[in-house]
């Protein structure tokens, strides 16, 4: 077995963050094991004054580390696991999930309000359509500005661009050691995360023995059943960035439990149910959610949505 490892991943602070926490925890694991760390500069890295939605969405993130993947110019990829697209490439596969961190959203003010207490007209900054949807469901009467950009670039957004507040994952603020801006940790019930929010994705080669061999005592058992149920959930919405879906799984026990989220683009309609199920199982509690929600009025959602998005990508 090779004593070289070379991981992939974005060049933002916090990827390499989440690249080298991977690498020590392997290297913990396979003591003379050398890892390097190569950064990746992907699509939506580049693109950063244009809402994700408009550019292609879920994809963006992790094209790149996978062509080098595919190309063995690495060994494994490590991405946040919200940036994942519901349907991998040919000859790829996850190959572990670690623990997840704190799957929430959080809400970073300038005045240090929670999102009750800010001001009619309050201007509130995300990149995220599923973030503004549901912001606007709570609250119509806030502002939603598109915010791009790494972690702390958003944080100081904050001020250069006169917001008054912004709303990010908390996984990333607590992997930056970020607390101190926190205002308010934003409860599932007003805010559902993203699917895969604040867990990490190991992605391999399918069949690559030796690097299955490595990565698998990073796999936590219960966030991968978590993350499984998601990602059904998504796959089975023709889920992207160009549609706001949230799910949120939890285990206990043998048992899954799901909740799943679809809006419209102004936050009027939004569709919410949860399902549960054996976690052997995981991916079928996903389906049966998304097909609940599809069955509710969400299947007309989507394809509304999709053929908006399609005409515009058309322009």
């Amino acid at each position: 077995m090779p004593d070289t490892l070379k991981i992939g991943t974005r060049g933002s602070r916090l990827a390499l963050w989440q690249a080298r926490w991977v690498a020590s925890a392997l290297k913990a694991g396979h003591p003379g094991l050398i890892v390097e760390i190569i950064p990746i500069k992907t699509t939506g890295d580049k693109i950063l004054d244009v809402p994700l939605a408009r550019v292609g969405g879920k994809g963006l993130f992790v094209k790149e580390i996978e062509d080098a993947l595919l190309q063995g110019r690495i060994d494994v990829a490590v991405h946040s696991m919200k940036d994942m697209p519901a349907m991998l490439p040919e000859g790829l596969e996850i190959g572990a999930v670690p623990e997840r961190e704190d799957p929430r959203d959080v809400l970073i003010s300038r005045l240090g309000k929670p999102l009750a207490a800010l001001a009619p007209g309050a201007r509130i900054g995300t990149s995220s359509l599923r973030r503004s949807v549901q912001l606007k469901h709570q609250r119509p009467d806030l502002r939603i500005l598109s915010l791009r950009g790494n972690l702390d670039t958003r944080i100081r957004k904050l001020e250069t661009e006169a917001l008054d507040a912004i709303v990010v994952a908390a996984a990333g603020v607590r992997r930056m050691d970020l607390e101190r801006h926190v205002t308010e940790y934003l409860d599932e019930s007003v805010m559902l995360p993203a699917v895969g929010q604040g867990a990490l994705c190991l992605e391999m080669r399918k069949d690559d023995s030796d690097v299955a061999d490595r990565v698998a005592a990073l796999n936590h058992p219960p966030t991968r059943v978590a993350v499984d149920a998601e990602r059904a959930f998504l796959r089975r919405m023709e889920g992207s960035c160009q549609v706001p879906i949230a799910a949120a799984g939890k285990v206990s026990g043998d048992t899954v439990f799901l909740r799943g989220l679809l809006a419209d683009l102004d936050g009027e309609t939004v569709l919410e149910g949860d399902h549960s199920g054996p976690a052997a199982r995981a991916e079928d509690v996903g389906d049966r959610l998304a097909e609940q929600l599809l069955n509710a009025g969400g299947r007309q959602i989507v394809e509304t949505l999709l053929a908006l998005m399609k005409k515009e990508n058309e322009r």
